[in-house]
């Protein structure tokens, strides 16, 4: 199966991962921006995400073999790619595993190394929509409100409803198989994984998913890796500075391109 993505503009392929629990409309501002300046931008829902099919394997093996495949699909190579969060794990995955597919590569706000799970909360949350019971997005804002006390993020996490039919609510990711292998999500690239073309790192400067300490290990992994700080963001840096975050991946991706 081949995942469902929307593509804008023509020129340079660009393709964008979006992290756990997202889709690819999280990313339709920055990417109509991208295709305004010579790039065919492929947004992607990922495995269980946004509109794209639902399976019971979920790792990041299976996402960089997805991504493989949709590459084939529609004859992709010497790309740009740029994942967020989980994305960008995939993404990091995918370009020392098929380095002849990427160009360049651009990891938003997370780094090579293992994370512990810390979305219990969230996923609670998730899984107490009734949506036997709720019946609007307020209703439903009202319920992961308990869960969930940043507004920001129960926004986010809300564009997951859909109207299944007339009067009925429900979620687009496949949550009962994202919560089984949330375990995958914080899961390392590989000991050994390498990908020797050049690497923008972008880090939310409140953020703590990428730290000073991690430098060395992204070298190790990406020689040729610049790490930048966007300012007054955090782990969603695109959607808290988005001037400044594509002001950086503009001139990453234009430079000697």
């Amino acid at each position: 199966m081949i995942l469902q993505s929307n593509i804008l503009g023509e020129g340079k392929p660009f393709i964008i991962l979006h992290g756990f629990l997202g889709m690819s409309d999280n990313w339709k501002t920055l990417g109509t921006r991208f295709s305004e300046v010579g790039f065919q931008v492929h947004l992607l829902d990922q495995r269980n995400h946004g509109r794209s099919f639902h399976d019971d394997e979920f790792n990041y093996e299976v996402l960089a073999e997805d991504l493989k495949k949709y590459c084939d699909e529609y004859e992709l190579k010497d790309c740009v790619l740029l994942g967020h969060s989980m994305g960008g794990k995939a993404a990091m995955l995918f370009a020392t595993l098929y380095p002849e597919y990427v160009s360049k590569l651009i990891v938003a706000d997370i780094s090579p190394r293992f994370y512990p799970v810390h979305h219990d909360t969230i996923l609670n949350g998730l899984s107490a929509l009734d949506f036997s019971k709720i019946e609007s997005r307020g209703e439903a804002d009202d319920v992961l409100s308990q869960y969930v006390p940043q507004t920001g993020v129960r926004l986010f996490l809300l564009k997951n409803l859909y109207w299944v039919e007339k009067g009925q609510l429900g979620l687009r990711i496949n949550l009962e198989v994202l919560k089984d292998n949330v375990t995958e999500v914080g899961e390392a690239l590989p000991m050994h994984a390498r990908f020797e073309k050049p690497v923008l790192f972008l880090r939310g400067d409140k953020s703590e998913y990428v730290m000073p300490n991690d430098e060395p290990l992204i070298k190790q992994h990406f020689p040729l890796a610049e790490i930048i700080t966007i300012a007054n963001a955090g782990h969603w840096l695109h959607a808290e500075n988005p001037t400044d975050f594509y002001d950086a991946v503009t001139k990453f991706v234009t430079f000697n391109t």
